[in-house]
């Protein structure tokens, strides 16, 4: 199971959006089951995942406590990919999720302030010995600043060549637990999500044959799961 976490200390990145837009599109495009993990207290996906129904994808509103329990529980039902979503600012959660991690997603919006709070999390990920990819989010198209803050991110990591631009259709898709893909599947919005997930695919399938041959593991790859016992079940904190 590959392990994919969205992660900022800066709040309004747009990391939630961009969870759910990943996890959605990565059932879409055949790398399921996919799991789409909540750790935020304030169960930010809770609302949106209720809506979307069950399994489309699974849900899980964990905490870091739980976390590495309800990854095991996930695994052992046969997902293949578990996408987790972070709460700004909570240096412990964030340090939870890059641990069992295998690629750490840094959302970013192109302006100076996104640009000096990333330090943050990419000093976690680089004590970890995680990788991570920074993401252009909520980009105004054609504007300079996009550009530059993509080149000074890029002496810190790699940045995903795909840029999500600002839309509204985003917001407005989330509100009654759809993606835009769902709201508007023709849409630039829902090509630029296929895109970068085309792009985090890859990665993600790159850093786990790395893994694997540096640890002289014989076979794996990406679709080497345990066969699931049963479905997977909306859980909810109580």
């Amino acid at each position: 199971m590959r392990v994919l976490a969205v992660a900022s200390q800066k709040g309004g990145s747009g990391k939630t959006t961009l969870a759910g837009h990943l996890a959605v599109q990565a059932q879409h495009a055949g790398a399921g089951p996919v799991v789409l993990l909540d750790i935020d207290p304030q169960g930010t996906l809770v609302d949106w995942a209720a809506a979307r129904g069950e399994g489309n994808p699974a849900f899980v509103a964990t905490g870091v406590p739980r976390l590495v329990a309800d990854l095991e529980a996930v695994r052992e039902q046969g997902a293949r990919l578990a996408v987790i979503d972070t709460p700004p600012a909570l240096t412990v959660a964030i340090q939870a999720v890059i641990h069992v991690a295998e690629l750490i997603i840094v959302p970013t919006r192109p302006s100076p302030l996104d640009l000096h709070a990333v330090g943050a999390t990419v000093e976690l990920c680089e004590r970890s010995g995680k990788p991570l990819l920074f993401v252009m989010n909520a980009a105004t198209p054609y504007a300079p600043i996009t550009a530059e803050t993509a080149v000074a991110l890029s002496q810190h990591g790699t940045v995903a060549p795909v840029i999500i631009h600002q839309r509204t259709d985003y917001a407005a898709s989330m509100t009654d637990g759809r993606t835009v893909m769902e709201a508007e599947p023709a849409g630039r919005a829902a090509a630029e999500v296929a895109a970068l997930w085309a792009y985090v695919s890859d990665r993600l399938e790159k850093n786990f044959r790395r893994t694997v041959f540096a640890a002289g593991v014989p076979g794996g790859g990406y679709g080497a799961v345990r066969s699931p016992a049963h479905s997977f079940g909306r859980r909810v904190p109580v």
